[in-house]
């Protein structure tokens, strides 16, 4: 088996057409100068030592050259033995409030850069687990479906932001419903879900029902909460500057407080722990030990082969017949004029 890291490099064979249409131009050109300047015969007279065939040889040993550096920069490689291997390990899905009460800078430096920093925090502690992200306000909205590419979970959760969604508010019970969907009920691995946020719900009763239903399908729900109790306001920015702060119907800045109490009981009806994500290192550490408690479900076996890098030896072979290139001559070889292997007639 083999495949190409930098395929792009191979658009650089295109060069070799253009050297050979050049190299007969060049001989079509330099033959009609000859004729202009004397009579052939005579000139091959006054050049006996002068080999037709060493130019085609030159122009071979360069287009090698050019070819194996070519596929030198392309990096083939060679599957030498296939592995499978086996993950174990929990499905986790993040589901991040991203409602505009998640600007409030009590805690810095807003609410959402702390749950995004959290839910960074935790996937660098993972090994074999699969995630997935949710992103949710007066609605949820699916981010990232289960997977174990973390590099591309990073990506999704720092492009969150609150104007994602165009319908404000906090449901959280629909950020649960979205979640039950994440699960693959043929595999019976852990399920877990975590919610972050600042605790503001407006299902107004739906959520503990929702709650119940994904308890019923297995699901264990953490809360991490994110803010203070004593509440802030919610500053209206424009490039990264304060405009204004976010008021009410009666022109009252609005005060957006942590509220502990829904996100405690969600996660007691959910068979999990409230967590506070003040200090983000206790609440990693904390998220880390429950994890590894948890029982791991064998849920992927692939086949993986093992690739070595072949790039060294098309570059040496490369530098090899340009080196070459460089040290042959115009001039006939004495031993080779001897054997005459090409026939060449010396003119009397």
């Amino acid at each position: 088996m083999i495949q190409f890291d930098e395929k792009i490099y191979f658009y650089l064979l295109c060069i070799i057409p253009v050297i050979i249409v050049l190299f007969i131009l060049a001989l079509i050109w330099k033959k009609k100068a000859q004729k202009k300047f004397g009579n052939p015969i005579l000139l091959k007279k006054l050049t006996p030592n002068k080999s037709h065939f060493k130019s085609t040889l030159k122009l071979i040993l360069l287009l090698l050259g050019i070819t194996l550096l070519v596929i030198g920069l392309v990096n083939p490689k060679i599957g030498t033995k296939l592995e499978t291997v086996k993950r174990e390990g929990v499905d986790i899905v993040f589901a991040v409030d991203v409602s505009k009460s998640m600007l409030a800078e009590d805690i810095a430096p807003n609410r959402l850069e702390k749950a995004k920093r959290l839910v960074s925090e935790i996937i660098n502690q993972l090994g074999s687990d699969r995630i997935g992200i949710i992103a949710y306000a007066g609605q949820a909205y699916p981010q990232l479906p289960i997977t174990t590419d973390y590099g591309a979970a990073k990506m999704f959760l720092q492009s969150m932001n609150t104007n994602m969604l165009t319908s404000q508010g906090t449901a959280i019970d629909e950020a649960i419903k979205l979640a039950t969907t994440y699960y693959d009920d043929e595999e019976q691995t852990n399920r877990v879900l975590f919610i972050i946020s600042d605790g503001e719900d407006h299902s107004e009763g739906l959520t503990s029902d929702a709650v119940e239903e994904a308890t019923e399908e297995g699901i264990q729900i953490f809360t991490i909460g994110v803010g203070k109790e004593k509440g802030a306001p919610i500053p209206i920015k424009r490039n990264g500057i304060v405009e204004t702060l976010k008021k009410d119907s009666q022109g009252e800045v609005v005060i957006t407080k942590l509220n502990e109490k829904v996100l405690v009981d969600i996660a007691e009806d959910g068979n999990g722990e409230y967590i506070d994500g003040t200090n983000t290192e206790e609440a990693v550490d904390f998220i880390k030990e429950q994890l590894i408690k948890m029982d791991k479900t064998e849920f992927e076996a692939k086949q993986f082969a093992e690739y070595k890098d072949q790039f060294q030896w098309f570059l040496g072979a490369a530098l090899l017949f340009l080196f070459l290139d460089i040290f042959v001559l115009d001039k006939k070889t004495k031993w080779l004029k001897k054997l005459n292997l090409f026939n060449e007639k010396e003119e009397e």
